[in-house]
């Protein structure tokens, strides 16, 4: 990443946090990849940004929401979308509209250890308004995962400031597709009503199944937006710049 123009203080200290944690972001590509403070924050009251970037010229064909680091602790998942930031940046020709969120959860990032949940303790990617939620999310939490303190869906959804953002944004976006970055099952999920992708990358096709309150469930079968979900097959460990290439061919 290019070094960036002198930094607003709070700015860099925000992503001299951030890359203490994330693999492969130091602060100065943090501070380049130029990322706007939103509306919204997280439970410990840091910001949630984004960035968007709209086609160099003419106007979009598709708009793509692309989400990062909704799980704490799936660090990497940030990692693969400031790398998009800065590929779209220098390359990108596409008439795309790009709407980064490269890290959902900066509270169960930056814990120590990071952890999967927010700040509260709530998954946020069991947190989504999907259809019969209140029945749902509670019996499958208690039924299926015995109580996992890492699946707890939240009291009601959209419960927690990190989700009320996410969905705030696809209402407003409207986004045509949405990638959703996790780790470490090393596969690609695919939820919505077109055909899925087989593979991206070294990441094939293997769906597996939706969750009440993910994002999956939300996104695809409820609102009827395609979501590809790229689990990316290490956590903590950045991919390697040639598997990064072909996963952004």
């Amino acid at each position: 990443f290019a070094e960036p123009p002198a930094p607003d203080n709070d700015q860099y200290q925000w992503c001299s946090d951030l890359a203490k944690s994330v693999p492969g972001v130091t602060p100065a590509g943090c501070m380049a990849a130029a990322l706007q403070p939103s509306d919204a924050k997280s439970v410990q009251g840091r910001v949630l940004p984004y960035r968007d970037l709209p086609p160099k010229s003419g106007t979009a064909k598709i708009k793509i929401l692309v989400l990062g680091g909704i799980h704490g602790d799936e660090l990497t998942s940030s990692t693969l979308v400031f790398d998009w930031i800065d590929r779209i940046e220098r390359d990108d020709t596409e008439q795309i509209h790009w709407r980064m969120l490269p890290v959902v959860n900066p509270d169960g990032l930056l814990k120590r250890p990071a952890t999967r949940m927010n700040a509260r303790g709530v998954d946020l990617n069991r947190n989504f308004p999907t259809d019969n939620w209140e029945k749902d999310a509670p019996r499958y939490w208690i039924k299926y995962t015995n109580r996992d303190p890492r699946r707890y869906p939240g009291p009601s959804p959209l419960s927690e400031p990190e989700s009320r953002w996410v969905h705030a944004e696809i209402e407003a976006f409207k986004p045509d597709l949405i990638v959703s970055v996790h780790a470490p099952f090393g596969v690609l999920d695919f939820d919505g009503p077109p055909p899925p992708p087989l593979r991206v990358g070294n990441l094939h096709l293997h769906q597996i199944g939706i969750y009440p309150g993910s994002l999956g469930n939300y996104g695809g079968i409820k609102k009827r937006v395609p979501v590809v979900t790229l689990e990316l097959k290490h956590a903590a460990e950045a991919p390697e710049s040639k598997e990064m290439n072909r996963m952004w061919d």
